[in-house]
Order: structure tokens, then C-alpha cells, then sequence
């Protein structure tokens, strides 16, 4: 009993001086109240030398967030589905021309679906239509790397209301260029 004190005891001091730390924190700088910034002595000859900062200019090599002009950005299905219809072909074609040309661009695949059905299985089936999107514009070249498949299910609808009109816009696939 007596030696597991002393063990104890022991690696607690062992401890404690472990954490000690060689900073001395009396060479903290102070803030300088004229604007200047303080600095280290043996620094302020060679900050003197250096020119100003240059601005960062955030647009430069950014690419336009937009899709390939005059072209759809949404791929509709049918109830229950995530088979892509063949009018949509033309569209991702489209997409698919205008992400090889440049390896940069990159999108979003945008899985909904309309108010019918649970959570669960909504979100399951914005997902394959989202993956059936990605795997068609990967067939035709585009980089997979350059595709993100997401499901939003029923929690995004492009359009409200309970018609057939209405679930007929929500099931969809949009593609949201980044």
C-alpha cells in the first residue's frame, strides 16, 4: 500500500515537471498603441527592407459558377424512377462537353423527389437519380472526380402543392456548377 503511494506520488512529480515550459513570458510584445506592430528586435531590420503587401485579387483563375449556356440544368424523372428519359440525353451531353473541356469545373448533382413517400426512402431515391446523372455524364467522359452525387429527397421541392403538375417538377436532378 505504502509503495503504490510513493508510485503515485512519484509519477505525479514526473508529471508536473514534464509540462514545464522554457517560454519566457516576460519576452511577450507589447501592443503598440501607434499603430505600429511590435517586433523582435533582431526582426525589425528585415521587415523594414520588405515591400508592402500585394492584394489578393479573388477572382482571378475562378472559374464562372454557370453550366454551358442555353442548355437545361435539371434532368426530370418519372414517378418512382431514376431512369434517365431520352429528351435529357441532348442535356448531358451538353454537360459533358462543357466539363472536359476544362478539368477544373466541377458540379454538384442535385437528387429531389416529390412529397410521396417516407424520408428514408426519398432520400434513397434522390440519391439514384443523382447517381444515375453522374454515371451517364461519366460514361460519356467526364471525370469522376469532377461529379458530386447528393440526395435532398422531398426537403427541397421546386415547386409546392399536391397536383401532378407540381410532384412532376420536384423529381428531378439539378446540376449546380461550383
Amino acid at each position: 500500500m505504502y509503495f503504490k503511494k510513493l508510485l503515485l506520488a512519484l509519477g505525479v512529480v514526473i508529471l508536473v515537471a514534464g509540462c514545464g515550459s522554457s517560454v519566457k513570458l516576460e519576452d511577450v510584445p507589447v501592443e503598440d498603441r501607434k499603430g505600429a506592430m511590435p517586433m523582435a528586435p533582431a526582426l525589425a531590420p528585415a521587415m523594414e527592407s520588405r515591400s508592402a503587401v500585394a492584394p489578393v485579387n479573388l477572382t482571378a483563375n475562378q472559374l464562372p459558377a454557370a453550366g454551358p449556356a442555353g442548355v437545361a440544368k435539371v434532368v426530370y424523372f418519372d414517378y418512382d424512377s431514376y431512369v434517365i428519359k431520352p429528351e435529357f440525353q441532348s442535356v448531358l451531353e451538353a454537360h459533358s462537353k462543357h466539363l472536359k473541356a476544362d478539368a477544373r469545373r466541377r458540379v454538384n448533382l442535385e437528387g429531389h423527389t416529390d412529397e410521396r413517400g417516407g424520408r428514408e426512402y426519398n432520400l434513397a431515391l434522390g440519391q439514384k437519380r443523382a447517381e444515375a446523372v453522374r454515371k451517364a455524364l461519366t460514361l460519356l467522359g467526364v471525370a469522376d472526380s469532377q461529379l458530386e452525387a447528393v440526395s435532398f429527397g422531398k426537403e427541397k421541392p421546386a415547386a409546392m402543392g399536391t397536383d401532378e403538375s407540381a410532384f412532376a417538377k420536384n423529381r428531378r436532378t439539378e446540376l449546380t456548377y461550383r
